[in-house]
């Protein structure tokens, strides 16, 4: 039986060689891989047929075979990395680089309109002396309401406007309970001047409210705390965020956690106070509650109401990033449409 290596060998599978090296495409590179190495080529015919053989003769058969089939796999591989290198030569050949075009500028991201709010807002109350605090966002019932004046009665705790949780615990609907934990952490001491941001969820969802938002909190505890820093206060912090000809305005209102309380309104940013249809012609626009820390929310932080008082206040950073924007729809915040988010 004649070897793989001799002249009678490779002229038994010469077609097939010939078929491999003369491919000039990937296609009819595998058509001549089919012929030589597929099911139906001649050796695999002459593999499968081997069992018919004497014992001596397969085995020098089969090692012919297997040589010749090593061969032609080594042959379509070399052919095929040929083909794929002319391909590419090809391809450089015709992509002629222009150096007079102009080139292509990546396209820069921003912050998010919510998050350029959020920062503008920070600023403004480190620069009024106020330290940033955090909290969690899982909370417990007594956090969330207990400490901040809300008895198990209290309509806040219904599963239509809550998030609750199991184990006792929900997600936050405002960040006072962050006012109680400032207040935990501070020991006694005095005095305490905190800003709290982040995210709190109620199950709202339209136009105006979100399940998801994001809130602001400022407490302020010390000795001789009274209605007149807190307007104040605010007084700076609109000035600063709506523009240095704005001003506020206290309506007596009702929250939990406070007594007295106020809604406070600031300057329409639209029309300067004139009326416009974002006002409904009034010249204002509600931005926040505010009034003084409850006592009940003063000795659940750990301080002593006939000793000292206190001021809070709270807005949601989408209302302000509204107001600054004239954004009639808090959720284009977060569809994640660049032809919105562009636009700040």
């Amino acid at each position: 039986m004649e070897d793989s290596s001799t002249p009678e060998a490779r002229d038994e599978w010469a077609a097939e060689r010939e078929a491999i090296l003369a491919a000039g495409t990937p296609e009819e590179l595998e058509r001549a891989r089919t012929r030589a190495l597929g099911r139906q080529s001649r050796l695999t015919e002459a593999l499968r047929r081997l069992g018919e053989l004497p014992l001596a003769e397969r085995r020098e058969r089969g090692r012919v075979l297997n040589r010749v089939r090593a061969e032609l796999e080594a042959l379509v591989a070399e052919r095929a990395a040929v083909l794929k290198a002319q391909a590419t030569a090809r391809r450089l050949a015709a992509e002629r680089l222009d150096m007079t075009l102009p080139g292509r500028r990546p396209r820069i991201g921003h912050w998010h309109p919510v998050t350029q709010t959020r920062r503008r807002l920070e600023d403004v109350m480190l620069r009024l002396g106020f330290t940033l605090v955090s909290g969690p966002e899982i909370e417990t019932e007594w956090y969330n309401f207990d400490a901040l004046n809300m008895p198990a009665s209290h309509p806040a705790r219904e599963m239509h406007d809550t998030f609750f949780l199991p184990a006792g615990r929900l997600l936050r609907t405002h960040t006072s309970p962050v006012q109680i934990r400032a207040m935990q952490a501070a020991g006694g001491r005095l005095p305490v001047r905190v800003a709290a941001l982040g995210f709190t969820y109620r199950r709202d969802d339209d136009p105006t409210h979100l399940p998801q938002f994001m809130q602001m909190e400022g407490l302020v505890v010390d000795h001789g705390i009274g209605m007149a820093d807190l307007k104040g206060t605010l007084w700076a912090i609109a000035r600063e965020v709506f523009g240095p000809h704005a001003e506020i305005r206290l309506r007596p209102s009702f929250f939990p956690f406070t007594e007295p309380s106020a809604e406070v309104d600031v300057t329409c940013a639209v029309c300067g106070g004139a009326g416009c249809r974002v006002c409904k012609q009034t010249g204002w626009l509600e931005v926040l509650g505010a009034g003084l820390v409850h006592p009940h929310v003063l000795r659940a932080g750990g301080y002593d109401p006939e000793v000292v008082s206190g001021f809070a206040f709270g807005w949601g950073v989408e209302r302000v990033a509204m107001l600054l924007y004239g954004i009639d729809d808090l959720r284009l915040f977060y569809q994640n449409d660049w032809r919105f988010l562009s636009q700040f």
